[in-house]
């Protein structure tokens, strides 16, 4: 057991640091992508709400391609495909240099196309939710488009929304794991490096768990009080 510990040691002679240096990306991925997907989800949403039938078809379009499409599979699109785009962009302007997409950008942007496209499905129903009365009086007292979504609808959209955007976020919280793929040093690949260079499989993927679920917890915590915030004010029965 004493072996065991010791490869968790920061240094040469360990893989605590590369599984840190490892974990921080994987969050940092994670706290890249989530806004992202929000915000674009929300504009979805919106759009599917939009009397311009241009707009309707584009977001239901969207959506059922980036919820049909395997991640895996979108993620190998905008990696490859966008660094196809990429250097075909620079070869306009000068020939002879050779360009890289990030693996970190490509799996961030593919990871929120992904997300956004399930979000804005939550945004939709939770729009559905509002009673149309409630902008319609906002409107009655002067209020505009702007403030009416800011003032009146969005904070009842995000106490329904809440719940769906939660499971949604543990489960984009999991998929930063796919980027690994891309050979993007999070904590799935350096988790898989340890494995091959010490042999020890169930000891270091028991690692990878823990702190997969220790960042669930830790996300659990934060919504819980995002939603006592939500419900500040209602009466519950």
């Amino acid at each position: 057991m004493g072996e065991l510990l010791g490869y968790l040691s920061f240094g040469p002679s360990g893989w605590g640091d590369e599984l840190l240096a490892g974990l921080s990306i994987t969050v940092t991925l994670f706290l890249s992508t989530l806004p992202i997907g929000l915000v674009l989800g929300f504009l979805i949403a919106l759009a599917k709400r939009s009397p311009n039938p241009t707009l309707r078809i584009f977001a239901n379009a969207y959506t059922t391609v980036f919820r049909g499409v395997p991640e895996l599979l979108t993620l190998f699109i905008i990696f490859y495909g966008g660094q196809m785009a990429l250097q075909w962009f620079v070869d306009l302007f000068s020939s002879g240099i050779v360009v890289d997409l990030n693996a970190f950008f490509a799996g961030m942007i593919a990871l929120s196309f992904v997300f956004s496209a399930y979000a804005s499905e939550v945004f939709l129903s939770a729009l559905n939710a509002v009673s149309v009365g409630q902008a319609e009086a906002a409107r009655a007292l002067g209020l505009g488009r702007f403030r009416t979504m800011q003032k009146v609808v969005f904070p009842q959209l995000l106490r329904h929304a809440l719940p769906g955007l939660s499971n949604l976020s543990l489960i984009l919280q999991k998929e930063t794991a796919l980027v690994s793929i891309l050979a993007l040093d999070e904590l799935l690949r350096h988790t898989q490096i340890a494995v091959g260079a010490t042999k020890e499989p169930i000891f270091f993927f028991s690692i990878a768990c823990a702190l997969y679920v220790g960042l669930a917890f830790l996300s659990s915590l934060l919504i819980k009080q995002i939603e006592n915030w939500t419900d500040r004010g209602q009466v519950r029965v």
